[in-house]
């Protein structure tokens, strides 16, 4: 039976391995184990899903709990998809929210479809300056 929380502790662990379960993992810090404990420790809002003892799903999103909420990361381990437990997830973040906050979320290649299925609609005055780009300033 699948259980769903907002206040359960995770390990670094347990973090990794739900994210090599699914197809998120390639464009996360696997092998970074400061930036995954750092990317842990430093989220405001965690809704996660567990199978037992295993963990099976994790949002993890930045947010105020007013105005805006940066749903970082969706991840479900592949073998557990298909159930709504994504839904779940993005439902339990949503309810732990104020009634003026907003869900932004940047969509994996392969999840591009899912999100106007659930109810998203998407944004195109998104932008995106990489760790390894520079503000560009005036001469």
């Amino acid at each position: 039976m699948l259980s769903y929380s907002t206040d359960a502790k995770i390990s670094l662990e347990q973090f990794r391995d739900v994210l090599s379960r699914c197809a998120l993992g390639v464009r996360r810090p696997l092998s970074d184990d400061a930036c995954l404990q750092g990317m842990l420790d430093h989220t405001d809002l965690t809704a996660t899903c567990w199978d037992g003892d295993k963990l099976v799903g994790i949002a993890r999103s930045v947010t105020d709990f007013h105005y805006c909420c940066y749903l970082s990361d969706l991840a479900v381990d592949e073998t557990y998809q298909k159930q709504g437990i994504g839904r779940e997830l993005i439902a339990l973040t949503q309810s732990k929210l104020g009634p003026r906050c907003s869900l932004i979320l940047l969509s994996a290649p392969a999840a591009v479809s899912y999100y106007p299925h659930i109810g998203f609609e998407h944004h195109p005055q998104a932008w995106l300056l990489a760790r390894d780009k520079r503000v560009i300033r005036r001469a």
